[in-house]
């Protein structure tokens, strides 16, 4: 007979090899080439540095703008939601641990009894009662390492929150240092425009120009001019947009220049494997996968049987019959085993919704990884592009210069007309803004690429995921 139990022991245990088996990357996980660069920029090795490992301080490295993105790490409603998300999940994962030590139960009861008029008599007992389920099958281990990667989940959950508001800081900032800039040049502009109204009125009273030529001039002065409240407007809403984002109410936003900022760092991306060790969106798809895997695991330990071992203890002065008896110490102990013999058809159907949601944890997993060499990809693209028209277009704007110039000068020889020097004008002013988005452009897409490549983690000790892989 015992050797008959241990035969069946060994069986089941064998059986059950797989629940104790911890989660691996499925290999069906596609890794390589996840996304494409342009010819003009390396490749690095993977050991390589990347514009990823910089601290969000080597990359945007305007004082005012570094002052704005502290104050939003340390006041953003939806970056505190999530540190307390995490707080959460780390109370989860310890109240799965305490799941393995037996459960006591403490229960003192006392009172006084008279009976025909006898003295008072006191009873007493106190009892403690103990119970311990055997995790011989694995279910409180997968239920513990499901708690912890749901835990390092929302530990990556914060990191991409806070990834995306550094991100989002940084373009709200530029997109309003660009308008600004734009702002110069349409004030410029109506400066400018505003001398030639009069330059014009000047040659006709002299003869050299006529009423169409003023009138020319007055419209595309007065077209400038009602530009600029539109882009007053929208520096207001830029600003207000980034007061609320730092958890604010809408105000006026301390900035610098858009000539001011610079981006003197390495476009490298790195190799497609570095995706996983730094995105905390991929991070935290893969820690669902794995959650998912244990999930599927706890279903299959419920088709074999729970052990649970329990016992009490107590100390009375009473056994019952005689109350003044001296206190007594009384045990008692039993263990269950219970078999889900009339669950299997649940138990059946448990196991395949794990395995359903399993698998779509791991086509999430490979989209994640898609749509992250996408948004690689496609910010290396743009600021590739932009830097090669960077050059072009300075060299475009500084003949233009030369051309307003000149056309202004032979107009007043009376050699050119007015409408020559309009469309110089007209070109100069649509280059310099043009100028002035390609900018804007160029640096949303460090910013995206940056962001793409999971840059601006919070690598610190307590933050840092790496740091509960082995415990």
């Amino acid at each position: 007979m015992k050797k008959y139990i241990y035969t069946v022991v060994v069986a089941l245990a064998l059986s059950g090899c797989h629940i104790y088996k911890a989660y691996e990357r499925p290999e069906n996980i596609e890794v390589a080439d996840s996304f494409r660069m342009p010819d003009s920029v390396a490749q690095t090795p993977g050991d390589t540095a990347t514009i990823a490992d910089l601290t969000w301080q080597e990359v945007f490295t305007d004082p005012k703008l570094q002052k704005l993105i502290n104050y939003g790490l340390e006041n953003n409603n939806d970056m505190l939601a999530a540190i307390e998300k995490v707080k959460e999940a780390k109370a989860a994962l310890m109240t799965t641990k305490l799941s393995f030590l037996p459960s006591l139960t403490l229960a003192p009861q006392g009172g006084v009894s008279s009976f025909d008029l006898s003295a008072p008599s006191w009873t007493y007992n106190a009892s403690v009662s103990a119970s311990w389920e055997i995790d011989l099958f694995g279910k409180l281990m997968n239920a513990k390492r499901q708690a912890k990667v749901a835990m390092l989940q929302n530990m990556e959950y914060r990191q991409a929150v806070r990834t995306q508001l550094i991100a989002t800081i940084a373009d709200y900032y530029y997109t309003l240092v660009s308008l600004d800039k734009q702002l110069a040049i349409y004030e410029e502009t109506e400066q400018n425009w505003r001398s030639s109204v009069t330059t014009i009125k000047a040659m006709k009273e002299g003869g050299m120009a006529d009423e169409a030529a003023v009138s020319q001039s007055e419209a595309n002065y007065y077209m400038v001019l009602a530009s600029i409240p539109d882009i007053k407007a929208s520096i207001l809403q830029q600003e207000n947009a980034l007061s609320v984002l730092l958890g604010n109410t809408p105000g006026i936003i301390e900035r610098g220049t858009l000539d001011e900022q610079k981006m003197d760092i390495p476009i490298e991306a790195g190799l497609p494997i570095q995706l996983l060790s730094n995105r905390p969106d991929v991070r935290s798809a893969e820690y669902q996968l794995a959650g998912m895997y244990y999930s599927t695991n706890q279903a299959r330990a419920s088709f074999y049987p729970q052990i649970s071992i329990g016992g009490s203890a107590g100390w009375t002065n009473s056994v019952g019959s005689v109350i003044v008896n001296p206190g007594k110490l009384l045990l008692s102990a039993l263990a269950s085993l219970t078999q889900p013999l009339f669950y299997r058809g649940s138990n059946i159907a448990k196991l395949k919704i794990a395995k359903a949601q399993e698998e779509q944890a791991r086509l999430n997993f490979q989209q994640t990884l898609l749509n992250a060499g996408q948004e690689v990809s496609d910010a290396l693209i743009i600021y590739e592009a932009e830097e090669e028209k960077r050059e072009a277009r300075a060299k475009q704007i500084d003949a233009l210069h030369r051309s307003v110039e000149s056309t202004t000068e032979l107009m007043r020889l009376g050699t050119s007309t007015y409408l020559e020097v309009l469309t110089a004008q007209q070109s100069l002013l649509s280059a310099q803004i043009t100028e002035t988005q390609d900018r804007l452009t160029q640096l949303r897409a460090v910013v995206s690429l940056y962001h793409a490549l999971g840059g601006g983690r919070d690598l610190t000790p307590e933050n840092d995921t790496a740091q509960y892989k082995n415990k």
